[in-house]
């Protein structure tokens, strides 16, 4: 959830069209975005599987705007002035998941890597 309201937090700094007024609003979306996205976007997905496979994933695009635009107009707080900053939106929420993967691992655990001299006692 805070990996999701980092994102949002940097698409409402970057987008014009996007605002998020407080940080009331900015978690409420973030919790709304993760319940969304576990449960309305695999529905989503389904039905419009044959025009994701026709533009070969790119339409998978179009459903993460779609989302962050549901979020938007359930959310008072939480405005996207239409298709194209939702699209711009998505990208850096998708973007800022994608780099905290990196830090982050599989179990939720923070990655530290050692690097030294192996120790003989």
């Amino acid at each position: 959830m805070l990996i999701s309201a980092l994102g949002i937090w940097v698409a409402a700094r970057i987008v014009p069209q996007v605002q998020i007024v407080g940080m009331g609003p900015l978690l409420a979306a973030a919790l709304l975005l993760g319940i969304v996205n576990a449960i309305v976007r695999p529905i989503f997905i389904f039905l419009t599987l044959p025009i994701t496979i026709l533009t070969l994933g790119v339409f998978l695009l179009v459903v993460n705007a779609a989302m962050i635009g549901l979020v938007a107009a359930l959310l008072d707080g939480f405005v996207v002035g239409g298709f194209l900053p939702a699209l711009l939106a998505s990208i850096i929420v998708s973007i800022t998941g994608w780099f905290a993967s990196w830090f982050i691992g599989p179990r939720g655990h923070i990655k530290v890597m050692y690097v030294g001299h192996d120790r003989t006692d």
